[in-house]
């Protein structure tokens, strides 16, 4: 009993606290994901109901990378510049808007543009959002605040896989993208009816502060950091680009099969993140969270392909890669909003955001091109590689930015001396 209640003490302390309008975006959050099945299906909807190979399947998912690069840039120019919650506003709805016309695409040039200025709308929203955060939360709680804004964005992950591997097996893969549309719509509504745009501004830094602050391209340490969140998500976004790929191909499994499996993994963060950030809120030292859950990413890869298919370790598989992204992610966002000055978190937010879009595009084109020109084998050995090399170039950052106690208590004696 004791054990219940300490955890439902933690489960309690995780959502208190929390400025009022980061639930709101959580709530927006949750409206826009419940509909958002574009990168979970697109890759299926173009090889089973289009007729395209793998390989152009993975080219046209990789404009999805293209236009997440560029607009997570314009979208970082602009928040540092105008009002975040017209920026966030005009990415929902622009975005839902443009992606059903994806349904009167009929060429492999056509449906990539489609993408390319869906994805262009759609992650405007991100460094914005993520100065909404930043604004709305204080140190002490900015990783919780982090983590709900991902809580709801899984929550609503775990319904749009089931929603969307019903509705592509019993209908078809065409009604995925009105609905995805319609919700984006629906969430850019949520936020004007419910966030208010007057508080929206910029919190300003001190003078002293100002002088400190230095320009997103000339802090090195950051760049690499950047390089090294674009590595880490090429692999981890092998769960949306390749993995459904493999497991229909390799294995036979269907829609439903699938849906069910990536449901699991939104499921696992809205059950899990939560109360582990609250119990590691106050650690100073993040870096080997980030190293912890980057060598996750090889490990699930290295089991997937040693379980020929069999669904224990499908879902052993979706539990050490959920564990990664649970680990990984929200320290990795922490860091960004908490190393720059206010004026600034829009340019490290935007690089942060096109991190991803890097990979984003590099995810489709790493994973089902070289699965198209060789196997799903040499696509994993590949990846594990990659992991691998990833997890050193967070160990780096580890050591470099976060020293030991042993250097902590040398450099205490210095300053005393």
């Amino acid at each position: 009993m004791k054990f219940v209640s300490e955890v439902l003490s933690l489960y309690s302390r995780a959502f208190s606290n929390l400025d009022k309008n980061v639930w709101i975006l959580a709530i927006a959050m949750f409206v826009n994901r419940t509909g958002s099945m574009v990168l979970l299906f697109a890759s299926l909807f173009l090889t089973n109901e289009q007729g395209y190979t793998l390989g152009e399947a993975g080219i046209a998912m990789s404009f999805y990378g293209f236009g997440s690069i560029l607009g997570s840039f314009t979208g970082g120019f602009l928040a540092d510049r105008k009002n975040y919650f017209d920026v966030m506003v005009g990415s929902l709805l622009f975005s839902g808007m443009i992606l059903p016309f994806i349904l009167l695409a009929d060429s492999l040039f056509a449906v990539s543009a489609i993408i390319f200025i869906y994805a262009f709308t759609s992650d405007m929203f991100r460094p914005a959002m993520s100065k909404g955060i930043a604004f709305y939360s204080t140190p002490e709680n900015r990783t919780r605040s982090v983590s709900l804004i991902r809580l709801a964005i899984n929550l609503g992950f775990s319904f749009g896989p089931m929603i969307g591997g019903f509705v592509a097996f019993y209908v078809g893969y065409k009604p995925l993208m009105i609905i995805d549309g319609l919700t984006s719509i629906l969430a850019g509504l949520v936020v004007i009816k419910y966030l208010p745009r007057k508080v929206a501004g910029i919190k300003p830094s001190t003078k002293s502060s100002r002088a400190l602050s230095k320009p997103v391209f000339k802090d090195y340490e950051y760049l690499f950091f950047i390089l090294m969140v674009a590595l880490y998500g090429t692999c981890f976004f092998q769960l949306f680009a390749s993995v459904p790929q493999y497991l229909d191909k390799v294995w036979d499994y269907n829609e439903i099969e699938i849906s069910w499996i990536l449901a699991l993994n939104g499921f696992l963060v809205v059950v899990i993140e939560m109360p582990l950030m609250t119990f590691l809120e106050n650690k100073k030292k993040i870096f080997h969270f980030i190293l912890f859950g980057a060598l996750c990413v090889p490990a699930a890869f290295f089991i997937l392909i040693s379980g020929y298919g069999l669904i224990g370790v499908v879902i052993l598989y979706t539990l050490i890669i959920t564990f990664s992204e649970i680990l990984a992610m929200p320290f990795m966002m922490n860091f960004t909003l908490s190393r720059p000055t206010a004026e600034r978190q829009g340019e490290y937010s935007a690089l942060y955001s096109i991190a991803f879009g890097i990979a984003n595009t590099c995810a489709p084109l790493v994973g089902l091109g070289i699965a198209d020109l060789y196997n799903f084998d040499v696509m994993f050995y590949l990846l594990i590689t990659l992991g691998i090399i990833n997890s050193l170039g967070f160990w780096f950052l580890k050591v470099r930015l976060e020293p030991s106690i042993h250097d902590e208590k040398i450099l205490d004696k210095e300053t005393i001396n």
